[in-house]
């Protein structure tokens, strides 16, 4: 129960258990922030991980083709298999379409389409190789 005194700002506490708002305590806690910047920063390069994110002369396994199953059988056709390497070529003007190499042959793909052609991430590329 709360009581007021004569003095209207101060407070007056009638009930003996609420005396612990008056004592400060130390909890000792306390809360450490760490950042990283080989991976938050801008230093660290970002690994590509589809084949549109390649640049012009990188090399990339690819993983997986997550496409309907007509276009991912022609891509197949034409060299696009999973475990082996493509390298992006030259594009056009306006940066599309782009060719890339694979399997000794150059194939144009739109950028829609090679967003959709997932790489391995790099662990995984030089324990293959």
């Amino acid at each position: 129960m709360v009581l007021y005194g004569d003095a209207w700002p101060k407070l007056q506490l009638a009930e003996p258990e609420l005396d612990v708002l008056k004592k400060k305590r130390n909890t000792g806690s306390t809360m450490q922030l760490s950042v990283n910047n080989a991976t938050n920063g801008r230093k660290a390069p970002i690994s590509p991980q589809t084949l549109a994110q390649l640049r012009e002369g990188e090399s990339g396994t690819l993983d997986r083709l997550e496409l309907p199953e007509d276009v991912a059988r022609r891509l197949m056709e034409l060299g696009f298999l999973p475990g082996h390497e493509v390298v992006p070529a030259r594009s056009a003007p306006g940066g599309e379409p782009r060719v890339y190499q694979v399997d000794g042959s150059e194939v144009a793909l739109r950028r829609e389409t090679a967003k959709r052609l997932i790489l391995r991430p790099p662990a995984a590329r030089s324990r293959k190789s």
